[in-house]
């Protein structure tokens, strides 16, 4: 198991806690915490964070340290995933805003 991926996965969970429409799965050998069946977020290998948005935001949000399209295997994702990389996250306030970010982009899909 990847320690980094666990720790973040235990910082999200913990951050997380409280709120009963999140659930927790492993997919795609990372950690995935879902809204109504949709990925939110993700722990992934390394410790880096696969995150959600609206393809609009995630246009802005790629300026910013650390965030990459995402890449599932050879694939690179579509404009509305995100990785972070671990340092990007290494401290709560940090992993907060994209929690947040993941949050407020779901809220606008549903």
């Amino acid at each position: 198991m990847d320690v980094e991926m666990t720790e973040l996965a235990d910082r999200i969970r913990a951050l997380l806690e409280g709120d009963l429409a999140i659930e927790e799965r492993r997919m795609f050998g990372s950690r995935a915490f879902l809204v109504d069946g949709k990925i939110l977020v993700g722990a992934r290998r390394g410790g880096s964070l696969l995150v959600r948005v609206e393809i609009e935001h995630g246009a802005g949000l790629l300026g910013r340290p650390g965030v990459t399209h995402a890449v599932m295997g050879a694939r690179t994702m579509s404009a509305n995933w995100l990785d972070v990389a671990a340092e990007a996250v290494a401290d709560d306030e940090r992993l907060i805003f994209w929690l947040d970010v993941a949050r407020e982009d779901a809220a606008g899909r549903s």
